[in-house]
């Protein structure tokens, strides 16, 4: 596949992106005209702050919402291009680490003890619990899976303790339900679920941040990945130090995901069925994949929430029930045209 038509690929989803960002902007509880998001940017810029509500809405509600899906969208997605790689296995996710399930139980104890033990660092503080949760988890794999003898992790030894630490994480989620009174299980079940209702900019810049600097280091180690695809001993004979490209790999998975999901929740699929989309487009090169699969996952999680915002309006569905209503299906559809299993 030459670079003309990975740069056509990416050109036409550059234009989605731009389309569903729009869109993203304009629609929701309350529409918003394009004469009122160009206005409000015109005022923001000239710092002029005789604004409509709208254009308020816009700019500090609705713009950041925006943005905050781009991000998170991009790096779900590009998280499952480096799991499917590393682990060169079209099933795995980015949470498969113990990653998401490890912030998904910080945030349910912090919900159910928070405030027992008057915990508070204002808004940070559900953001931070997640975090912390899903480094614990993600340390606590990396140590059971290593080797005694060798003190090394191989690839399928992660795996299969990524699975048992999600299992035991999420049942520890499943435990503080149970004893939670309601309006702490609701809170629990809602974030588990994913929202980006809490968007903001300090959000979108940390996230922000996290998404660029993962995504820059990810594409200096496509060519690597590329070379893993024929397997650990022919790519050592090329040179790749194995033992660096995994822990580098999986510390950028680790980073982007316990941060986007400690700002927004669980979120599924997004990670899981990008890279798919994408190899049947145009193939299994990981410095295509990377690039792309930012910009494919950005535009299905902003299409998701536009769906979620739109669905019941003026409420709205969390959005990871969205991307799972739309995800199973898709990718079992990919699952039987691929015949991985059937």
């Amino acid at each position: 596949m030459d670079n003309k038509q990975y740069r056509g690929t990416s050109f036409i989803l550059l234009i989605l992106l731009v389309i569903v960002l729009l869109l993203s902007m304009k629609y929701g509880a309350v529409n918003i005209s394009l004469d009122e998001i160009f206005s409000g940017f015109s005022k923001w810029l000239h710092n002029n702050e005789n604004m409509t509500l709208n254009e308020r809405i816009f700019l500090q509600i609705r713009l950041p919402r925006a943005l905050l899906c781009i991000f998170v969208g991009a790096t779900l997605a590009v998280g499952g291009v480096l799991m499917q790689a590393l682990f060169r296995n079209p099933i795995v996710e980015p949470g498969l680490v113990g990653t998401s399930s490890g912030a998904a139980f910080g945030a349910a104890l912090y919900f159910v003890m928070g405030a027992t033990f008057k915990v508070n660092a204002g808004e940070w503080t559900l953001p931070l619990a997640a975090c912390a949760g899903g480094i614990l988890s993600t340390a606590f794999v990396f140590m059971l899976s290593q080797s005694k003898q060798t003190g090394k992790s191989s690839i399928v030894a992660l795996l299969l303790t990524g699975i048992a630490i999600n299992a035991l994480f999420m049942s520890g989620v499943g435990f503080l339900s149970y004893i939670a009174r309601d309006p702490q299980a609701r809170s629990i079940t809602f974030w588990n679920l994913g929202t980006l209702s809490g968007a903001s900019w300090h959000s979108v810049i940390i996230i922000g941040t996290s998404t660029v600097i993962c995504i820059a280091i990810a594409l200096r180690y496509a060519r690597h990945l590329n070379a893993l695809m024929i397997g650990e001993e022919e790519a050592q004979y090329l040179g790749i130090n194995i033992k660096k490209l995994k822990a580098v790999i999986l510390l950028v998975n680790v980073v982007m995901v316990a941060t986007a999901t400690a700002f927004v929740g669980v979120i599924s699929f997004v990670g899981l069925i990008v890279p798919h989309l994408l190899r049947m487009i145009n193939g299994s090169d990981n410095r295509f994949l990377i690039r792309n699969g930012a910009l494919l996952g950005a535009i299905l999680l902003s299409a998701a929430d536009l769906v979620a915002r739109m669905a019941l309006r003026p409420a709205e569905l969390p959005i990871g029930i969205v991307t799972s209503i739309i995800g199973v299906p898709v990718f079992i559809v990919l699952l039987r045209s691929k015949n991985y299993f059937f």
